[in-house]
């Protein structure tokens, strides 16, 4: 064994007996994420917090960039539906402009992200998305954007099942990891309660691919199923970015997020990188993304 493949097994290990339910080929290669011991955090937005203003035009990525500084937050997490003309890709212009508004503000763009759909049954939709989260990395690298989000898709098609959807869903994942690999971009997979509803499910689905070039976003709030607590602490090692959202989901049912809890996990399992934020866009939107942050910085000052 490899020191490489020694260290990946040590590092998945933990994460082994959570699988339990998943075929032993699922796991046969752990792609844990490899980092350095201990925590270091890095607050993001999720420009989603705005989508209301930023769909009508009220509001721009720019002027995310500019709140994201006044509120000494990190990172502005820059997705992609609210570029001009989206899902086609913006001009050089306006990304070299965007990345001087967020460089000369202190304001790194953490990622952005595309709505790719990777369960339907027809290979030239699923081709079409493949190009388009292609496209889209090379604006994620022009950005210098480490990763971007991408989802799995609807539930299985009629007529398939949900090994054969994971099957060509996989191989598409393939594609675009390695694409990410020459552009220096990783694909990050955000679970969202939709193909994927498990964490267990989602680990396969990284583990199927094998790439250190394609990991998991960890939205916390679209793991509905049993403890999402014990789902998150099942994600972490797998995770290059987050959603911290309000909300959590246990059995189905939603409840006020225990940030203290999220920081304990992340405290014992550690992490280094960006946690983005989402505050839900209704009512007065920045009122409630600094209500928001707030709460998360007091729970994570410990």
């Amino acid at each position: 064994m490899s020191t490489m493949d020694r260290r990946r097994f040590l590092a998945g290990s933990a994460s082994l007996a959570a699988m339990a339910s998943i075929s032993s080929s699922a796991f046969a290669k752990t792609e844990a994420v490899e980092r350095e011991a201990g925590v270091k955090l890095k607050l993001g937005l999720n420009a989603y917090s705005f989508n209301g203003q930023l769909r009508q035009g009220t509001m721009t990525l720019m002027d995310a960039v500019h709140f994201c500084a006044k509120q000494q937050v990190d990172a502005l997490d820059a997705t992609g539906y609210y570029f001009p003309g989206y899902p086609a890709v913006p001009s050089d212009e306006y990304i070299d402009n965007l990345k001087r508004v967020a460089f000369v503000n202190g304001v790194a763009i953490s990622g952005t992200g595309v709505r790719n759909d990777f369960s339907v049954a027809d290979p030239a939709a699923r081709k079409k998305d493949v190009q388009m989260v292609k496209d889209w990395i090379v604006v994620a690298s022009k950005l210098g954007a480490p990763v971007i989000r991408v989802f799995s898709g609807g539930a299985a098609p009629s007529g398939s099942t949900f090994d054969q959807v994971m099957d060509w869903m996989v191989a598409n994942f393939k594609e675009c990891a390695a694409f990410g690999k020459e552009h220096g971009v990783v694909v990050g997979l955000q679970q969202h309660n939709d193909f994927l509803k498990t964490a267990d499910q989602t680990i396969r689905v990284i583990d199927a691919v094998g790439s250190d070039w394609f990991a998991s976003i960890l939205d916390i709030g679209s793991l509905r199923s049993g403890d999402p607590y014990a789902e998150i602490q099942k994600l972490v090692p797998y995770a290059v970015s987050w959603q911290i959202k309000e909300e959590v989901g246990r059995d189905g049912k939603s409840e006020p997020t225990d940030l203290s809890k999220i920081k304990a996990i992340i405290d014992k399992a550690g992490y280094r990188g960006y946690v983005p934020f989402e505050a839900l866009d209704s009512g007065n939107p920045e009122a409630k993304i600094i209500a928001f942050l707030d709460k998360i910085r007091r729970a994570f000052a410990s």
